[in-house]
């Protein structure tokens, strides 16, 4: 997949081309200068391509408007995507060889924790800015290192007191065995406890799991009346495929953490309903700024592509290394990471603000649940600011 996909940017040049010389927009000079190349270090295999492909939907829309309006101080953005594999040594390694050999000025992904961790001692050393999209426990600090999604709290601390009031008191949390579920949890639960609740139990699964039989058994037996999931990828997918088939969301309300509308569909019709989470984006929502959003997405990905809250803070991110570079007024990864830090940047959602000191971001959260093929929001949160976990 990657070999089509990994430089997008002469198929988009040509697209924009056409168009800017239509509209007079002058892209032909743009492109005679140096691109300012951007690297995307994503998984398109190894289990997690759900979240790579809606990063990709966001990042492609993002290079071809930036292009089509003159690209960023006159030079044309070109964007370098690279397969991580879901695996944190081959994270490094790619983003390795786009910094040193692509010479990129910034590089956005990846998606799992133990990857970011993984390639942020090579942005350290290289000083290049490492633009993270993914929702996440919180803790990645320093002044390579810009959040675009949410952490913990942001996720968590208006969904749970609403499972308490209506689907109950008692909670069992279950997700995969590495930093992100573990952090989640912990927050998870002391929202519980100040709410009065109780935690009936905790487990966490290593990856590549095909029969959730056993743990689908001891949820059920609990009493749990809330299950607080947060298990991504294909393992989540054959999880909820399995506890539907057992019969347990009849009992139990699941607070989905990380959720993606990708995960709808491979579900199967019908299932996966009645599930609850809270996010920066719901993709049916009525908001204008939404609904221009999602026609431009599908425009330039052709189709009735799903879209999800990851393809927003992608989007987002690269919208926010180009103000950053214009308000630096040079192409400089250094200049990046000063322009960039401070910025507050539109949205579809409205504005967001990048925090200059933890370089995370403040949002608008939605409470929504699942409902057919999509998310439906339930209400709207209002503007959020992050506890970064930075000192």
């Amino acid at each position: 997949m990657t070999g089509s996909t990994r430089r997008t940017f002469l198929k988009t040049a040509l697209a924009a081309g056409a168009a800017s010389s239509a509209l007079g927009l002058g892209f032909p000079a743009i492109a005679a200068k140096k691109p300012i190349k951007v690297g995307a270090v994503q998984p398109f295999s190894g289990g997690l391509e759900l979240f790579g492909n809606q990063a990709k939907l966001g990042l492609d829309l993002a290079v071809r408007e930036i292009n089509e309006a003159g690209g960023i101080l006159g030079h044309p953005v070109e964007i370098l995507y690279e397969d991580n594999k879901t695996d944190p040594k081959t994270s490094v390694e790619r983003t390795t060889k786009l910094i040193k050999r692509d010479e990129v000025v910034a590089v956005t992904g990846p998606i799992t924790s133990n990857a970011r961790d993984a390639m942020a001692p090579a942005h350290g050393r290289l000083k290049t800015p490492l633009l993270y999209a993914t929702n996440y426990e919180g803790g990645a600090c320093g002044r390579y290192i810009f959040s675009f999604n949410t952490v913990p709290n942001q996720e968590l601390a208006k969904l749970l007191p609403h499972m308490n009031e209506t689907a109950g008191d008692s909670y069992y949390m279950f997700g995969a065995d590495y930093v992100w579920p573990q952090k989640m949890f912990e927050t998870a639960e002391g929202i519980i406890k100040r709410l009065g609740g109780k935690t009936v139990g905790t487990e966490f699964t290593p990856w590549g799991v095909k029969e959730f039989a056993p743990i689908v058994r001891r949820i059920a037996d609990s009493g749990a009346k809330v299950l607080i999931f947060a298990l991504p990828g294909a393992d989540g997918i054959t999880f909820i495929k399995q506890a539907e088939d057992f019969g347990l969301m009849k009992n139990v309300t699941v607070a989905f953490l990380g959720f993606s509308e990708a995960y709808l569909g491979a579900f199967g019709a019908g299932k996966g309903q009645n599930m609850w989470v809270t996010v920066p984006l719901v993709s049916s929502s009525d908001e204008p700024g939404v609904q221009d959003f999602v026609a431009r997405i599908r425009k330039n990905a052709g189709g009735d592509v799903t879209i999800s809250h990851y393809v927003m803070t992608h989007y987002n991110a690269l919208n926010a290394l180009k103000a950053g570079l214009e308000k630096a007024g040079e192409p400089d990864r250094e200049a990046a990471v000063d322009g960039v830090a401070g910025l507050t940047i539109d949205s579809p959602t409205g504005s967001v603000a990048i925090d200059a000191a933890s370089h995370h971001v403040t949002l608008n959260m939605y409470l929504a649940k699942t409902e057919g093929a999509g998310l439906d929001t339930v209400r709207a949160l209002g503007s959020l600011a992050p506890q970064s976990g930075c000192a």
